[in-house]
């Protein structure tokens, strides 16, 4: 194997890596309350410290990246994940969880930042397709680690450890693998400046950019989080039947970005979105129209497949849209936008369901994608294709 395809590899079990922590928490949740005294209501505490710090870490992401490097961001910030996920193995109060929520945050958001900076200069948009859906990967994978973990009786303490270890492995891997990073040449396109002057950036495009990434993710947290809620409570489906349906629309997303990365380099980013975006306006109109299970599970599965290319197109297209050094300021705040939208926007949604009913989700949701598809319009005619 020569070292760009090693390269790859590892860039791939990194992504892996970027999703395990993801989900764990709300598996670990209910024994992690129990054994530290915790209410339900506690893990808002921790999510938002959590999300909070990884918006602030993406913020200063460009800074960081110009003056360290990926290679060096890569493995600091692996580092720092996997230390305060080791903490959590090993908290012995929920004082102790809450303020492991903070470095693991800082962490999180700064490979996050540096993983899809370096993906989307020097990898095709079929890699960077297939490298969410590593990520959907690893997010699967850790929760199923926890559930395991609890259910063989080890408890949630082990389920972290083996997380933690399998971050930490990687980080050393990455580490004795520190040189092959250079050694990768950026993908063909467009020649770019790598500074500002050569190339005008368009104020709008600068605040447009990462304001797409808080809709969709707002978006896609927003029906993911509710629609069992909106199944159960708000339509009578039995519990079992609710969580199965909203578990296609998980999988739709990683099964959308390993077809969108066997034809998004024919079709094109720009394409491929818009094409997400109709599919996903179509699936929130037919999972509103309350038909029945089938069309529910058809209706979450729509919008899955739609909004997977959304995510991995428009990072892949910012080098494009940008001279070298706004993009790696802009692909952080992009991660951290997609912070904010994640801590914010999903609660709005609850709120209004609180006060109308849930039936108002899927329409809500619809609207705030009606409002993304208008963003990104105007996000194309400000940048150069």
């Amino acid at each position: 194997m020569n070292r760009t395809r090693l390269l790859l590899v590892l860039v791939y079990a990194a992504f892996v890596s970027l999703g395990l922590p993801d989900g764990a928490l709300g598996v670990a949740w209910p024994a992690m309350r129990a054994d530290l005294g915790q209410p339900l209501e506690a893990l808002g505490i921790v999510t938002l410290l959590w999300l909070a710090s990884s918006a602030l870490s993406g913020f200063a992401a460009g800074a960081v990246l110009a003056r360290l490097g990926t290679p060096k961001v890569v493995v600091l910030s692996g580092l720092l994940t996997g230390l305060a996920l080791l903490g959590f193995a090993f908290a012995p109060s929920f004082l102790g969880v809450t303020l492991l929520a903070v470095p693991f945050g800082l962490g999180a958001g700064a490979v996050d930042a540096g993983l899809n900076h370096f993906a989307a200069e020097h990898y095709s948009s079929r890699h960077m397709n297939w490298l969410h859906a590593s990520w959907g990967l690893g997010a699967t994978l850790g929760p199923l680690a926890i559930a395991a973990s609890v259910a063989n009786g080890d408890g949630w303490r082990r389920g972290y450890l083996g997380i933690a270890v399998a971050q930490l492995l990687l980080v050393a891997v990455l580490v004795s693998a520190r040189r092959l990073w250079d050694q990768v040449p950026a993908r063909a396109g467009p020649a770019r400046p790598e500074s500002g002057p050569g190339r005008p950036v368009s104020r709008s495009a600068l605040i447009l950019a990462p304001l797409t990434y808080a809709l969709y993710v707002g978006a896609e947290g927003g029906i993911g989080f509710w629609a069992a809620s909106v199944l159960r409570d708000g339509r009578g489906f039995e519990p079992g039947l609710a969580g199965a349906i909203t578990g296609a629309f998980y999988a739709a997303i990683a099964l959308g970005r390993l077809v969108s990365g066997a034809v998004a380099e024919r079709v094109g980013n720009r394409r491929m979105v818009r094409v997400g975006l109709a599919l996903a306006l179509l699936g929130l109109g037919l999972f509103s129209l309350q038909l029945g299970p089938l069309a529910a599970s058809a209706g979450l599965a729509l919008t899955g497949l739609g909004f997977a290319p959304i995510y991995p197109c428009l990072m892949h297209e910012t080098p494009r849209r940008f001279d070298a050094v706004t993009t790696r300021r802009v692909v952080g705040h992009q991660v951290a936008c997609a912070c904010l939208g994640a801590m914010l926007l999903p609660p709005v949604f609850g709120l209004a369901a609180a006060r109308m009913g849930l039936s108002v989700v899927a329409p809500s949701v619809a609207l705030l994608v009606l409002l993304l598809a208008i963003g990104i319009v105007a996000l194309d005619a400000r940048t150069p294709a």
